[in-house]
């Protein structure tokens, strides 16, 4: 497959641990692939880190913003950054390792004849490592939820392991997105499905980060509620 085709977004706050050793792990399991790490100021020089990587790793890229403003935001900036440059194959993907680059060649089998392609932790049973209960019953039944809710009809409405065909991101007005916290990733997958896109789940084993903070908090937690509902009522006046 041509390398200018495939795209992995990395988000970035903080991940200065993490993204040393991720970016060398992406591209021993897709050396095609081109990296763009999207990172929000983070004080502990991430981005100093991602220039020294580029430095010596091929077709690595850093989109520096000005302050913390959100995974949406962060993604949002990215995925513009990717149409403009024409990449056909957009990945999602976190910085911690709980997504692991080992699925990327899955996620290209399924997206040649699928427009979305996502990394379902819940399509195969519960495939979730070393999460306390709590926080694994929030996710499991806040994406029961979200899908009782709007309809959307995949079980893991907020995995953030994700592949667009370019032609999805082009079709949304990205401008108009409203989450900013984890909730985007319902936001992009129902707006894809509502546009009629064909959307597809494959299983992954998602694995709790080793290093570095959790970005979830209270008030994602809330904007994710009232994302669900807003959706819906969307829905139910025929709104894309």
């Amino acid at each position: 497959m041509d390398n200018a085709r495939i795209l992995i977004i990395i988000p970035t706050y903080n991940e200065r641990e993490n993204i040393v050793l991720l970016v060398p792990e992406i591209k021993r399991a897709l050396p095609e692939a081109h990296l763009l790490v999207v990172d929000d100021s983070s004080p502990d020089n991430t981005a100093t880190c991602v220039r020294e990587l580029a430095e010596t790793v091929d077709n690595i890229f850093l989109l520096s913003r000005p302050k913390k403003e959100g995974l949406g935001r962060a993604y949002i900036s990215g995925f513009k950054w990717a149409i403009e440059r024409s990449y056909e194959f957009i990945f999602e993907m976190d910085a911690d390792f709980s997504h692991d680059p080992k699925y990327l060649h899955d996620f290209l089998a399924a997206a040649v004849d699928t427009d979305l392609v996502l990394g379902s932790r819940y399509l195969t049973g519960v495939n979730v490592i070393n999460w306390p209960l709590y926080r694994l019953l929030i996710s499991y039944c806040g994406n029961l939820y979200a899908r009782l809710v709007t309809g959307l009809p995949v079980r893991d409405c907020t995995g953030g392991f994700k592949c667009f065909r370019r032609k999805v991101l082009e079709a949304i007005d990205l401008d108009r997105i409203s989450a900013s916290g984890y909730s985007f990733q319902i936001e992009m997958s129902w707006l894809a499905w509502k546009k009629g896109f064909r959307i597809r789940e494959i299983p992954i084993v998602f694995v709790d980060r080793k290093s570095g903070e959790s970005k979830m908090s209270t008030k994602i937690f809330r904007e994710g509620l009232l994302l669900i509902w807003r959706l819906r009522l969307a829905s139910l006046f025929k709104r894309k």
